[in-house]
């Protein structure tokens, strides 16, 4: 308990710092304890970050939601397809397809950014939402969990009951299979939503419109001028507290789906 209270610590004193930092006035956030409370100035800073450069942060919000939520449900879709498939179908290659499939997850995304921003610069959707959402739906830990889960969880004999009273492959998927694989989906929803609001290396790569541009990528810029205007601190580290909470929320409303899963496997 000592060692996890410790952990506990060492990955909330961030947050902390980060909640204490966006409450104070940019003239004291050098002059006053860094995890202490001074002057409550959020309701303004918080203003000031949604206002500048004519309501810019609030374009970028929108823009990561869309790439983080319908990335995220595209590829947990995809992921849930191709598990499903590798789990349930025997054809010839699965096995030396699955393989490949799992070396993909060994490629770091950096290594895949210049070949994608080539490839898309042929195809002409360079500096669209495309090109950041088309990458973001490719999640090869997505397949290998699906797989794993689909294998455990949906019976064969389900699948055939379903198939004697009529139903075609996509309607036992989305009728049947889907339904008991849902906890393991949500992991995988979490994971890839977590890692598409987070992405900052493929924006970058991609996108030079302004208006394009994820919340990761606009507070880098942001933070890139703090040298020539000091007032933009204050304004990256209430973004940078702005950007974590609907992470937080996702996580919170969706962790009732995890409990089941954990209840359903201790009931097997």
């Amino acid at each position: 308990m000592a060692l996890m209270l410790l952990l506990v610590i060492y990955f909330l004193l961030p947050i902390y710092f980060l909640i204490v930092a966006a409450t104070k006035p940019q003239g004291e956030l050098a002059s006053t304890n860094g995890l202490a409370f001074s002057h409550f100035n959020l309701f303004h800073n918080l203003h000031t970050l949604f206002a500048r450069s004519d309501g810019i942060f609030g374009r970028w919000a929108l823009n990561t939601v869309i790439y983080a939520v319908l990335g995220a449900a595209v590829g947990t879709l995809v992921s849930a397809l191709c598990g499903y498939a590798l789990a349930k179908f025997s054809f010839r290659g699965r096995e030396f397809l699955f393989s490949v499939i799992l070396g993909g997850v060994l490629v770091p995304t950096t290594a895949l950014a210049l070949p994608l921003f080539l490839l898309f610069s042929a195809t002409g959707i360079v500096n669209t939402y495309l090109a950041v959402f088309l990458p973001s739906i490719v999640n090869p830990f997505g397949v290998y969990l699906a797989r794993i889960f689909a294998n455990a969880s949906v019976p064969q004999e389900l699948m055939e009951a379903a198939r004697l009273d009529g139903a075609g492959e996509f309607r036992t998927f989305f009728s049947v299979a889907l339904k008991m694989m849902s906890p393991a989906l949500v992991t995988i929803f979490l994971f890839q939503f977590v890692t598409i609001w987070n992405n900052f290396f493929l924006p970058m790569v991609m996108l030079q419109k302004e208006s394009l541009f994820p919340i990761t990528l606009g507070l880098y810029e942001w933070n890139g001028q703090t040298a020539r205007v000091p007032l933009l601190q204050e304004t990256v580290i209430t973004g940078s507290l702005v950007s974590i909470v609907p992470v937080i929320l996702v996580f919170i409303l969706l962790q009732r789906f995890w409990r089941t899963g954990i209840a359903a496997g201790s009931l097997k």
